[in-house]
């Protein structure tokens, strides 16, 4: 299997053969979470009941699960999937949105992990929380920086021998033994519902591109939404002028820009 090197290749390489990205994602989240994905280069399919959501596993390239709006309705779907991605070796990511906020998400999210996430995304509370750790998460807002999460970051990677992102000012990517800080973004982004749960569909995208790269597709994927966040903002008045901004950014950032302006830094 041809490995994919740097994040512009895999970006190159996703838009020549575009991933079928199952995204079982939160009722905000998903129009602009598949309009993240369509204008990366990637196939969306937001497939969630679970009549069909273990069999469409099977189908799809990656698969990618955030709670944000759980419903009991949903968990088979959620589980069903996992299940299947899992027996079948396919990528697939975890996005446990406010996991600590009451027993029913934490219940789900214990029995997620138990199904083994390929890659976990989350903020820095959410992830200090996974941990085991006390974070001042409020909701889905974190209250913790990034570098805070570092260590719970790393002691989760090694304990569910997943890739854990940590995403925030400074992105954190870890899968226990390597790690790396990317820059970039917009201190906009934050006030634009979902980018983050988008951002956990990329991951999913260019995990399928490169299933045999797992930490460097979700090195990539992170990259590549930092330098659209960052393109957008130029010209961005506010919020609302930087959403469609960030899709128009996202569609025409090419792999030659992407590769020269990562900033990728070991951790």
């Amino acid at each position: 299997m041809q490995t994919r090197t740097t994040p512009g290749a895999m970006l190159k390489a996703m838009r020549e053969k575009p991933p079928l990205v199952q995204c079982i994602t939160n009722y905000v989240a998903m129009n602009i979470a598949a309009n993240v994905l369509l204008a990366s280069g990637a196939s969306p399919a937001m497939v969630h009941a679970a009549d069909e959501a273990g069999e469409f596993a099977g189908i799809a390239g990656a698969l990618t699960i955030n709670i944000g709006t759980l419903s009991t309705q949903w968990i088979d779907g959620m589980q069903a999937a996992a299940k299947v991605a899992t027996s079948a070796g396919k990528p697939w990511v975890l996005d446990p949105v406010a996991h600590y906020a009451t027993a029913f998400r934490r219940n789900e999210v214990a029995e997620l992990l138990a199904l083994r996430p390929t890659i976990i995304r989350g903020n820095a509370s959410e992830i200090i929380a996974l941990a085991g750790g006390e974070s001042r998460g409020q909701g889905v807002d974190s209250r913790d920086p990034v570098e805070q999460a570092e260590g719970s970051a790393r002691w989760l990677a090694e304990r569910q021998q997943a890739v854990v992102a940590v995403t925030g000012v400074v992105d954190f990517v870890t899968d226990g033994e390597r790690a790396v800080r990317i820059e970039g973004g917009s201190v906009l982004m934050p006030q634009v519902t979902a980018l983050g749960c988008s951002l956990t569909c990329l991951v999913g995208a260019f995990a399928a591109t490169a299933p045999e790269d797992i930490f460097g597709a979700t090195v990539a994927a992170l990259s590549t939404f930092a330098i659209a966040g960052e393109e957008a903002a130029r010209g961005a008045a506010g919020p609302g002028s930087f959403s469609w901004r960030f899709l128009d950014a996202l569609a025409a950032l090419d792999s030659e820009t992407l590769d020269a302006r990562a900033r990728i830094s070991a951790a």
